[in-house]
């Protein structure tokens, strides 16, 4: 065991672990990370920018439901794609709140919410500096939909940079998969009973993945009638106008799906399930 944790430190171990997840399809995959990755423009109509983003990120958030929702968050938002997405899509009379924690990565956002959307829409989006994980302290089951994008391991940039690579080990995933599961925990209280949230990450790894669903089961679910996880159902007709993008290759995971690059032409990767609250947890 001694000489395993030794291993799996830096590039050697970073290989070894994730070999032993994906087995021979890693090498695929690693050289999929190397390849340019085609940005897509999203430009909503009377905008003064346009925006370029993975085409993985566009398909998770249009699998958030937001038409007939009055009150939306983004939790997680910087630098501020998603959010474009879901405030091009929402009704004129809906709110959305999109959070970053970050005071540096809050101003990214509030410039991209200024600049990619026109002023009416970007009056309804309020961009607020907050920690999402005890944002559920000071209220609960007031937003109706909620896309969680959480900060995640994203191996694709560790691969991608020596010094990241040169000091990866799999305490970087526990420590990583703490901090979204405060996120989700928080996330799950502040969704209204009925209402519908995205969790997403761009992470490679089950913890941080599947495995957080599974969490959010035990810990919120034990008797099956709390919340249910809904199947990837996207109306295309909502972005045409926005963006020029065909739908990647999606795999299913044991709870949500995946979208990896050595299969879709270079996007993702991107990981989503999409939680369906019935009932309230005070209940």
């Amino acid at each position: 065991m001694k000489e395993k944790k030794q291993v799996l430190k830096g590039e050697e171990g970073f290989n070894s672990y994730y070999s032993e997840l994906f087995g021979e399809r890693w090498n695929s995959l690693k050289e999929s990370f190397f390849k340019e990755n085609q940005s897509v423009e999203y430009k909503v109509r009377n905008a003064e920018k346009s925006y370029f983003l993975d085409s993985a990120s566009i398909f998770a958030a249009l699998n958030l439901p937001v038409k007939g929702a009055k009150n939306i968050l983004d939790l997680c938002a910087a630098p501020g794609g998603k959010t474009l997405v879901l405030a091009s899509r929402m009704d004129e009379d809906a709110q959305l709140s999109s959070n970053e924690r970050s005071s540096d990565r809050k101003h990214r956002l509030s410039v991209v919410v200024e600049t990619c959307l026109p002023e009416e829409i970007s009056e309804r989006v309020r961009v607020s500096c907050s920690d999402g994980s005890t944002w559920c302290t000071r209220q609960s089951e007031c937003f109706g939909r909620i896309l969680l994008d959480a900060p995640c391991s994203s191996e694709r940039h560790v691969i991608q940079d020596p010094k990241y690579l040169n000091t990866w080990s799999p305490s970087r995933i526990k420590t990583v998969a703490m901090e979204q599961w405060a996120l989700f925990s928080s996330a799950y209280r502040l969704l209204e009973p009925d209402g519908i949230m995205v969790y997403s990450t761009c992470a490679l790894n089950p913890v941080e993945n599947d495995e957080m669903i599974e969490k959010l089961i035990k810990k919120f679910n034990k008797d099956g009638k709390s919340f249910e996880l809904l199947e990837s159902k996207i109306d295309m007709n909502e972005v045409t106008d926005y963006a020029n993008f065909r739908i990647p290759v999606i795999e299913k995971t044991k709870y949500g799906y995946q979208i990896l690059p050595d299969t879709a032409e270079g996007a993702g990767p991107i990981y989503f399930s999409i939680v369906h609250k019935i009932q309230s947890i005070q209940s």
